[in-house]
């Protein structure tokens, strides 16, 4: 079973995110946003792995996406909060001005209502986000200086990794204290998804 299948979202908010994937394969070949080897696995590789952060995310009043590019997995998520009609405020963090275009027209045409930034986290003001999520931005001692600027108290990261991950966490724990739980994604193996909470400088 498949996470989509696993979350049993009603039929509209399934075709919601078959028009954003469709919108990805239209745009990806003009601003790159997706690696074109896994445009043809578009729905596993992305979509699915992104809808994998909702099922390990408590409550939040706010959700903070950062490098969201091609809306992975800030707009996936984004679909799933609004059809479990969570009061969850998502922000969308990209510096690139045509991803950031994409994004919010994405949403535009997905009826999504989303905060699109286009500015780089580490200016931004603090978001005081009770989620930080990013995927495929940088290493894991470079995403807690970005969470401590911006997580709200009490907050909690989600992190996407490959199967390199414990060499990541090896390496910022020699900057930064945190407890961390490592889910396995069933769909890439050896990748996990780290939830750090209690982030802390060591």
């Amino acid at each position: 079973m498949g996470v989509l299948d696993a979350l049993n979202l009603q039929p509209a908010a399934v075709e919601k995110l078959r028009l954003f994937q469709a919108l990805v394969e239209k745009w990806s070949p003009h601003i790159n946003l997706v690696a074109k080897s896994t445009l043809s696995d578009l729905w596993a590789r992305h979509i699915e792995d992104s809808a994998f952060l909702w099922q390990h995310a408590p409550s939040a009043r706010i959700w903070a996406d950062f490098g969201s590019g091609g809306g992975f997995p800030g707009l996936v998520i984004a679909a799933i909060a609004q059809e479990r009609a969570a009061e969850t405020r998502i922000v969308l963090v990209e510096s690139d001005l045509r991803k950031a275009t994409f994004l919010r027209e994405a949403a535009r045409q997905m009826a999504l209502s989303v905060d699109v930034r286009s500015e780089r986290a580490e200016t931004l003001a603090p978001l005081g986000a009770d989620i930080i999520s990013a995927r495929a931005l940088t290493a894991l001692d470079g995403l807690c200086v970005l969470a401590e600027r911006h997580l709200a108290p009490g907050g909690t990261c989600l992190f996407p990794k490959g199967e390199k991950f414990s060499d990541e966490v090896d390496a910022a724990r020699r900057s930064w204290q945190f407890d961390l739980e490592a889910a396995e994604n069933p769909g890439h193996k050896g990748s996990a998804l780290l939830v750090l909470r209690n982030l802390r400088r060591a």
